[in-house]
């Protein structure tokens, strides 16, 4: 009985947890707009979620748009000693047991290599605000729920 008012809950937080991550890596690509040679980050949501939660695998594995090759001298997308290992949070999120986020398809070539695309990632950071917003209200209105239920309402 515990274990079916639980799941929903910890479903939900699994989904607000990799909500704000790619918020973060989102808004890692806008702020790095005018970098020259910075490549856009980005995941698969909804695989990254299957494989946080443990719902059947699609096969796809790192749910990640593009993975790079990690490169044999570094760890988290470092092809080179002396390149800076990327922040991972520390989640059991699929994007930290590969140690990185993949490497967003750059839509249009542009003349100093940076692959990010203004108005894509403005696009996907309001989307994944109002989503992150509507998982916030799913976990609350599960807590109302459970709550009126214990109360007897």
């Amino acid at each position: 009985m515990l274990d079916k008012m639980t799941n929903q809950l910890s479903f939900h937080s699994n989904a607000l947890v990799l909500r704000a991550e790619r918020q973060r890596a989102i808004a890692s690509n806008i702020a790095n707009a005018d970098t020259p040679g910075y490549v856009a980050r980005d995941f698969k949501f909804g695989d990254a979620l299957r494989e946080a939660t443990g719902i059947g695998s699609s096969g796809t594995g790192s749910g990640v748009t593009r993975l790079a090759t990690s490169g044999s001298h570094g760890t988290a997308g470092t092809t080179d000693p002396r390149h800076m290992p990327l922040p991972t949070v520390p989640t059991t999120a699929s994007i930290d047991r590969q140690g990185a986020l993949g490497y967003a398809v750059q839509t249009q070539p542009s003349l100093d290599n940076n692959s990010v695309d203004l108005d894509r990632e403005r696009a996907n950071f309001v989307d994944n605000s109002v989503r992150y917003e509507a998982t916030l209200r799913f976990i609350n209105g599960g807590a109302k729920t459970m709550l009126s239920a214990i109360q007897g309402q």
